[in-house]
């Protein structure tokens, strides 16, 4: 497809969101009929990050639905195949692509999973979708709304901290070796600070609860593009807000950095702004220790 040169940004927003739509769609039921039916595994760089079979096939099924209905469009997935290649160029449809984000729920049979696709365009997000194989939840956005099972979003303003829920996954493995006891003083923090603070291990879902107002807010460290993409275009488009933490480093959009902070319309909760604040101060500490 090469009308998106001409066609409008909210046009072509609209073209985006459908074709990730069905890539995901074609997918799911993959997902959906090996889940909780013996599924094999590899450690990829530690027993907390796994990949299965299933990962690798469904990305190869949504890379190659992306690159039909697009041809030239770029993909960015986790699982490395052979249709992945290629750099962005200008003007270009780059997609954004987790085929399960969430896969040590999947294998460890904890239906908290999901697959997320993104679409930007010179790294601004224009397009995104989030499938919950498992409950059939299918969260979508353009350049103008957000949607979910194709009504629109539009969650109410969250309430206060105290009474506000928190989904996050830190501190995880790479985060108590990196941070040490502070991550444990944060993760306390939260605890006294919030009304429930739950781990997800599925960031891209998490983002997608905050998006439809099921949850408050989301805090991540130590993230990749694929994980946050998707949900954190569907929390802007429905009315959040989504800060990308960079910790100091220079990155060509939020998407690319480490880290996250996503709220619900309305919130500003102190406590995820202080937990960023001393998690930057002691990394970039360590860092010019290290020079």
């Amino acid at each position: 497809m090469t009308s998106h040169k001409i066609a409008s940004m909210p046009e072509l927003a609209e073209t985006l969101r459908l074709t990730a739509l069905n890539a995901a769609l074609q997918t799911a039921p993959a997902i959906q009929g090996a889940f909780r039916n013996k599924i094999t595994f590899e450690e990829k760089t530690n027993s907390h990050d796994l990949v299965t079979a299933v990962d690798k096939q469904s990305q190869e099924i949504i890379t190659n639905s992306l690159r039909t209905a697009f041809p030239g469009s770029w993909v960015l997935g986790e699982e490395n195949i052979d249709m992945d290649s290629g750099t962005p160029a200008a003007a270009q449809v780059q997609w954004i692509v987790d085929p399960i984000d969430g896969t040590s729920n999947f294998v460890h049979g904890i239906a908290f999973f999901c697959v997320s696709i993104a679409a930007a365009i010179d790294n601004q997000l224009v397009a995104a979708v989030i499938v919950d194989p498992i409950s059939g939840d299918q969260f979508s956005a353009n350049s103008e709304a957000a949607y979910l099972n194709n009504q629109r979003l539009t969650p109410s303003q969250r309430p206060e901290q105290a009474r506000a829920n928190l989904m996050t996954d830190y501190p995880g493995a790479e985060s108590l070796f990196k941070d040490g006891p502070l991550a444990l003083e944060v993760f306390g923090a939260w605890i006294q600070d919030f009304a429930t603070v739950r781990r997800k291990v599925s960031a891209a879902l998490g983002l997608a609860h905050v998006a439809a107002g099921w949850c408050d807010a989301s805090i991540g460290f130590d993230t990749k593009p694929w994980d946050i993409a998707a949900g954190a275009h569907l929390i802007r488009m429905a009315g959040g807000t989504y800060q990308g933490l960079a910790f100091g480093k220079q990155v060509a959009a939020d998407h690319f950095c480490d880290g996250f902070i996503a709220q619900g319309p309305g919130a500003n909760y102190e406590s995820l702004n202080n937990a960023a604040l001393r998690v930057h101060q002691l990394r970039t500490q360590t860092r010019s220790n290290q020079i």
